[in-house]
């Protein structure tokens, strides 16, 4: 995991993850959005509904804290040991959109990440047990929690649906 020392190289790790990412749905007919295809675990709508519904996440668990709520990671409904049916409850709640939609939702989580990220102060984002919900036997900082919604899975997300352009 990339171990970013100031709020300027996460920022930038996104913004380029996500940019890559984002590019590859240009040529991607609304016709096969739902199309799966041999040895790709996900369509293009899947692909994108993971991605909202994570940094979806990531930004509610950070709200319910700051306004005192007990924050259940991932969520009260799912626990970590069922993150097949979190991730189905991802695809019927975005996959309905087209895939310009899902694009446009993903794009504004982006952006209130990024944000977000902007009004935190550099010990909040790089000490680890700043927020309850962030705080775990591995004591992870923030950012490592943003990195691995955000930039980590563009990433590899981003070779899937390359694979599946070839297909």
């Amino acid at each position: 995991m990339s171990g970013y020392t100031n709020k300027k190289e996460l920022t930038d790790a996104i913004r380029k993850s996500f940019v890559s990412y984002d590019k590859e749905f240009d040529d991607i007919d609304e016709s096969e959005k739902d199309l799966l295809k041999t040895g790709i675990d996900k369509t293009p709508s899947q692909n994108l509904s993971y991605h909202i519904g994570w940094t979806g996440l990531l930004l509610s668990w950070e709200s319910d804290e700051l306004k005192g709520l007990e924050v259940k990671t991932p969520t009260p409904e799912y626990k970590w040991n069922n993150l097949k049916e979190l991730h189905n409850s991802f695809y019927k709640s975005y996959g309905p959109y087209s895939l310009k939609k899902q694009r446009e939702i993903l794009s504004e989580k982006v952006i209130e990440i990024l944000t977000w990220i902007e009004s935190l102060d550099e010990n909040t984002l790089f000490l680890p047990e700043q927020r309850k919900w962030a705080t775990t036997p591995a004591k992870w900082p923030l950012y490592k929690w943003i990195h691995i919604n955000t930039v980590a899975p563009f990433k590899s997300f981003r070779t899937q649906i390359r694979k599946w352009k070839k297909i």
